[in-house]
């Protein structure tokens, strides 16, 4: 345009919604160039420079009978997705016109059809020009983001719905039902298809809301895309949304397809999606697969499979969009990275990453009972916590007595059984007899299937978050107690026997209830709450699926993405360091000089971490801090951890015990500056920094529009900076 070479450029989409995205780009970048259409125009002006035109449109322009516009009107035409837009019906609007014509796509070269590269007349595979995502992203500065990737599967996607992976408790229910189990065979690829089961999507809802990445507060998810299989799926997804979290009133997400009127235009569904708080996950079904730029994505859910590595790689890219700080939204968190949840195995599928740990068989409920609560005894006995071992030894004997005596894995252990039935063993509760429990007993509870399993789950969900409480593990029991909270919220209290237990359902709902928590309160929940859950509202189904089956989670892997691709869970690069140092230690003086207690100078810390790299490129400073979930820990305190030496506290756990001393310290601040803190110990968690000037900006301006001087005194916040920069320095 500025040489004359182009008066008229026409810029080809395949979709409406991508119309508009780029009108909107056009008017950022060339602001004084008319565009074509403006708003509810119909028919086409002929005094523009930029026009922007789906292919029907275009199409439907060009088979006018009065033939408005001439083959030689545009100087340029633009192809947006051009590897899949041009051919059959569409390619007659390329035809028609005679003028240059420069195609675009975000498809890998190896994958672009033969037929693309012969309409552009280039070579086979030899694009004219070609910029790589690991260019982009390796480039400095980079100019997309790169992304981790965690993979999800259920116990139904793995194996089926069957008489065999039914859970007992469901089976029942179906026998009441007049059902026949045996007619019930699925296999795990027809989830979605022939079978719908509203249990696995409403595991994939809360998995996810788990693991996302989350707002500058760290409650919210950031902004989001589900690709769901259909239409009638997303539907589903939507009401799970709304079920499991009412308090958004609807709003949290939103089905956006392609037919709904709602979705385009100034205020539409996508605009909102787009431009404004919430929604903060969209529902996709094809729509928003290709082409949508929403540079604040930071989590991508592939809740169906992808049979199209074409298709796969441009779902990838909505996320890879960079967010430039200056655009920054009230509701979003700065962009490093974005993280996608792979449910149906489209990475495996397209061999995009090593298989990683391989899948554990799902550990039966009696057996993870009887083994937290021997965790429990031993961190008791660990403490001294008389009371608290006596107590659980007792649960542990009862729990012992359930063993099925007719089992033939029981008959075939009774020699060892007796053992704990000896009132001597349990007096003194050793490491031996306890190392014998664990590889002895607790495998037998496997074979325990008459019981109350919904009664047994919430028993061990309340025993691990006991356990947490008494390992001081405040996050993990922050986790535990909002489930459980959950769990006790989906009693229906119309039911009489419930209702009598009504008072303590509501207390135990309240912060104040858990803030003042004690064994007994939870031993009270035990007793008087587990034997409720069997009565738990379940969501019903929708669609032609007549299924609610709790599903399980049996695979969970969290893959990180290097320069080259490469990929390690977590827990694998964590052996492999911890290998990797185990097997130098008896070779290395340095290693051995730090396993008898003694210091290393700084030199020798340098010379060692070379060597740790040299033995393998990804034993980094930076990696292990990431893993290790500690941002500030040197190189020693993490060779100490790995040896045994001494426990490395994760950065999460030092800021929140930070926290805790500073508040019970000040015993006198107001619920508003008590909301300050906790919004303060986030930002630190989650950045590992802080600047004064973050203080009296957005997320604390939230509580009061001047941030931290309308909250605290000068006084006040001379002491808060002091703490925060002692709990930030390197």
């Amino acid at each position: 345009m500025r040489t004359g070479w182009a008066e008229r450029v026409l810029f080809l989409v395949d979709r409406i919604a991508l119309r508009d995205q780029t009108l909107d780009a056009f008017k950022e970048h060339l602001p004084n160039e008319p565009r074509w259409p403006k708003q509810a125009e119909k028919e086409i002006a002929k005094d523009r420079r930029i026009y922007v035109s789906t292919y029907p449109t275009m199409l439907n322009v060009i088979r006018n009978e009065e033939k408005t516009l001439s083959p030689h009107f545009f100087d340029l035409v633009v192809v947006d997705e051009s590897h899949r837009s041009i051919y059959n019906t569409y390619q007659e609007v390329l035809d028609y016109f005679n003028t240059i014509t420069l195609g675009l796509t975000a498809t890998p070269t190896d994958v672009i059809d033969h037929n693309t590269f012969q309409l552009f007349e280039t070579e086979n595979g030899v694009p004219t020009y070609a910029y790589s995502y690991d260019e982009a992203v390796n480039h400095i500065p980079p100019y997309l983001c790169n992304f981790q990737v965690m993979k999800i599967k259920t116990k139904f996607q793995t194996e089926g719905i069957s008489k065999r992976t039914i859970a007992l408790e469901d089976q029942k229910k179906l026998i009441l039902e007049g059902k026949e189990i045996e007619e019930i065979n699925y296999e795990g690829t027809e989830l979605e298809k022939k079978v719908i089961n509203k249990g696995t999507n409403a595991l994939i809802v809360r998995e996810f809301m788990e693991e996302s990445i989350k707002d500058a507060n760290g409650v919210l998810p950031g902004k989001t895309i589900f690709f769901c299989a259909t239409k009638a799926h997303a539907r589903r997804m939507e009401e799970i949304f709304d079920s499991l979290y009412p308090e958004y009133k609807g709003e949290l997400a939103k089905v956006l397809v392609s037919e709904d009127p709602r979705v385009y235009g100034k205020g539409g569904l996508l605009d909102q999606f787009t431009n404004n708080n919430m929604p903060r996950i969209a529902l996709s079904v094809d729509m928003l697969d290709t082409g949508i730029d929403v540079r604040e994505l930071v989590n991508l859910v592939f809740a169906k499979p992808v049979y199209s590595y074409t298709k796969f790689w441009q779902m990838i890219g909505r996320g890879t969009r960079l967010l430039e700080p200056e655009k920054i939204k009230p509701w979003c968190t700065e962009k490093d990275g974005f993280l996608i949840l792979d449910c149906w195995d489209n990475f495996e599928y397209f061999k995009l990453n090593p298989r990683g740990k391989e899948l554990k068989s799902q550990i039966p409920l009696p057996v993870r009972l009887f083994g937290v609560r021997l965790e429990k005894i031993e961190k008791a006995i660990e403490l001294n916590e008389t009371g608290i071992t006596t107590k659980e030894i007792k649960k542990l004997r009862q729990q012992i007595t359930t063993l099925p005596q007719n089992s033939i894995v029981i008959l075939d252990a009774k020699h060892e059984l007796q053992r704990v039935e000896d009132e001597n063993f349990w007096n003194h509760l050793s490491a031996d007899k306890i190392e014998f429990l664990k590889a002895v007993v607790k495998p037998l509870f496997r074979t325990v299937s008459d019981t109350d399993f919904k009664a047994m789950r919430f028993e061990k969900d309340i025993v691990e978050v006991s356990l947490a409480k008494l390992s001081a593990e405040k996050v993990k029991f922050e986790t535990l107690k909002d489930s459980i909270v959950e769990e006790i919220a989906e009693l229906p209290l119309s039911v009489n026997i419930i209702a009598k237990e009504g008072e303590l359902i509501r207390q135990s709902q309240a912060n104040h209830y858990w803030s003042t928590i004690t064994e007994e309160k939870l031993d009270e929940l035990i007793e008087k709450i587990a034997p409720l859950m069997r009565f738990r509202e379940a969501i019903v189904p929708l669609g032609p699926a007549k299924f609610n089956f709790k599903d399980l989670i049996v695979e969970k892997e969290y893959v990180e993405f290097g320069p080259q691709h490469e990929a390690l869970s977590i827990a694998k690069y964590r052996e492999l360091v911890e290998l990797k140092v185990n097997e130098l230690l008896t070779g290395n003086a340095l290693l051995q000089k730090i396993k008898e207690g003694k210091e290393i100078t700084p030199s020798e810390a340098e010379q060692l971490a070379e060597e740790l790299h040299n033995e393998h490129p990804h034993i980094t400073i930076d990696l292990l801090r990431r893993v290790y979930n500690h941002r500030k820990a040197q190189l020693v305190q993490f060779i100490k951890h790995i040896l045994g030496i001494e426990i490395l506290e994760s950065f999460n756990e030092t800021v929140s015990k930070a926290f805790d001393e500073f508040i019970s310290k000040h015993s006198y601040l107001s619920s508003r500056q008590l909301q300050f803190m906790d919004l303060l110990r986030n930002f630190i968690v989650e950045k590992g920094e802080l600047q004064k000037r973050n203080l009296i900006e957005s997320p604390f301006t939230l509580i009061h529009p001047q941030g931290i001087r309308g909250v605290f005194s000068t006084a006040e916040i001379e002491e808060i900076l002091v703490f925060t920069e002692k709990l930030t320095a390197a």
